[in-house]
């Protein structure tokens, strides 16, 4: 995986200009995106896999605010699991975890549902990223807009975010 800089793409997004400022090696992997599709995930595998890139559901992270008693996490888990709300509050040093309604994760992601990153975010949140992101040389994460997805190796999306690993995923 080579280190972009300078591409159109690389500065389309706070995600991707993270990384490159960062000197982050990462891929991006633009696809095109279908207005009518509800199932982001599942849709950039997809899409991904249509145009020749080695990506399955479980290599392909989804970015889930969740609120834990109060205060936003980002809770990053693969696109084949589920996301166990207790193990989110209990990795995130709470009692209680609920989804964060649409309209609260925009404003403080500063992107669109569907295209949320845990990099680059407007309010950097504490970030949690399921433990089976270990078992990859690089995993797949939202860019930042529906119809872009970036490749990283794992350890660096954890140094981009501050983020560290827990098991949060249940199938």
């Amino acid at each position: 995986m080579a280190k972009h800089r300078g591409a159109r793409a690389e500065s389309g997004t706070p995600a991707l200009r993270v990384l490159a400022e960062r000197g982050t090696a990462h891929t991006a992997h633009p696809y095109e995106h279908d207005p009518a599709a509800t199932a982001y995930g599942e849709e950039a595998v997809r899409a991904l896999r249509e145009q020749g890139v080695d990506v399955t559901a479980e290599r392909l992270f989804k970015t889930l605010l969740v609120d834990v008693d109060g205060r936003l996490v980002c809770a990053v888990v693969p696109v084949a699991a589920m996301l166990d709300l207790k193990a989110v509050a209990a990795a995130a040093g709470g009692k209680k975890a609920a989804m964060a309604e649409p309209a609260r994760a925009q404003r403080s992601s500063g992107y669109v549902v569907g295209g949320i990153s845990p990099l680059g975010q407007k309010t950097a949140l504490p970030t949690v990223v399921d433990s089976s992101a270990q078992g990859f040389a690089t995993v797949f994460v939202s860019a930042g807009r529906r119809g872009l997805q970036v490749e990283l190796a794992p350890e660096d999306l954890l140094a981009a975010t501050g983020g560290r690993y827990a098991a949060l995923a249940r199938l």
